[in-house]
């Protein structure tokens, strides 16, 4: 007899607290009422995938089917927003290139040695761009550049180690760097040349996870944008806690334009640079 699965299923009230609390506690982000018919429709294939008739079997999957860590990389997977591209931020991006390398190339000459951790990378469009502005800037010849690229989903980061994208990848990218940085594919996709795409490392990371955390080594750079907004304040504040910890003194963070750290943290010192601003741990990069 076939099975007649629901054309749509309700997340009930008590299935909703508890699938937002479980998510919440794996990784910090929250979703509070206004967003629970955004949970309920993402999670419907999810459903659908186990013939599942109620969000209630599907949390006790979560919680002790012997499939569940490949289950939870999957809910992850469908939650989480990775719109991306390159170039995105053009006036951080410039401030960055502009101000902050330079900065960072001449206290740390002796050394010869600069590390950036883009967290919450996604599809790797960031990291990449940060690639190719370290080649641009020509201040690293000869340097040991480590670039570390981190996010929660597996899947994402599948498709950042492949480095092939679409156009929507490009929106803010003109096309001298298009032909420079990258080849057409048969498929209408680009595929980023090998001196930029060796460049770039990437983990699985859960950014609330002080396990995992130690395997990244202190940076003079993090760069996290439209990350933050997706978690609770105090969830922020732990994250925030561990990029001050990962940082050497006098190493910059950058968020995302709508992101700050009032109310948050006061760790940091907020740099004025020419048309943006940045946080700065206290101390000096040496």
């Amino acid at each position: 007899m076939p099975f007649n699965f629901p054309e749509k299923v309700s997340l009930a009230d008590e299935e909703f607290r508890l699938l937002s609390t479980f998510i919440y506690e794996y990784c910090g982000l929250y979703f509070d009422e206004a967003n629970r018919f955004l949970l309920e429709s993402r999670l419907q294939n999810r459903l659908r995938t186990y013939h599942f008739d109620s969000f209630l079997k599907y949390y006790h999957f979560l919680l002790f089917h012997q499939d569940r860590v490949q289950e939870i990389n999957e809910l992850l997977n469908v939650i989480t927003t990775n719109e991306t591209y390159f170039f995105r931020e053009q006036n951080q991006l410039d401030a960055f290139a502009d101000e902050v390398l330079p900065d960072i190339a001449q206290k740390k000459a002796r050394g010869k040695q600069i590390r950036i951790w883009s967290a919450g990378c996604a599809t790797g469009e960031e990291p990449y761009t940060i690639a190719i502005l370290i080649k641009e800037s020509g201040l690293f010849e000869g340097w040991n550049v480590d670039i570390i690229g981190t996010d929660i989903s597996r899947q994402v980061l599948k498709s950042a180690r492949k480095a092939e994208y679409s156009p929507s990848s490009f929106r803010t990218t003109d096309a001298s760097r298009i032909k420079r940085y990258f080849k057409a594919s048969e498929n209408g996709k680009q595929i980023l040349i090998d001196p930029i795409r060796t460049m770039v490392h990437f983990g699985h990371h859960n950014l609330l996870d002080k396990k995992t955390l130690g395997l990244i080594g202190e940076r003079d750079l993090i760069m996290c944008r439209n990350v933050i907004i997706y978690f609770d304040r105090d969830a922020k504040a732990k994250v925030i806690n561990a990029f001050h910890r990962k940082l050497c003194p006098g190493g910059y963070l950058l968020l995302g334009h709508s992101e700050s750290l009032m109310n948050i943290s006061t760790a940091f010192k907020l740099r004025h640079l020419s048309r943006v601003m940045v946080y700065q741990k206290p101390g000096d990069i040496g």
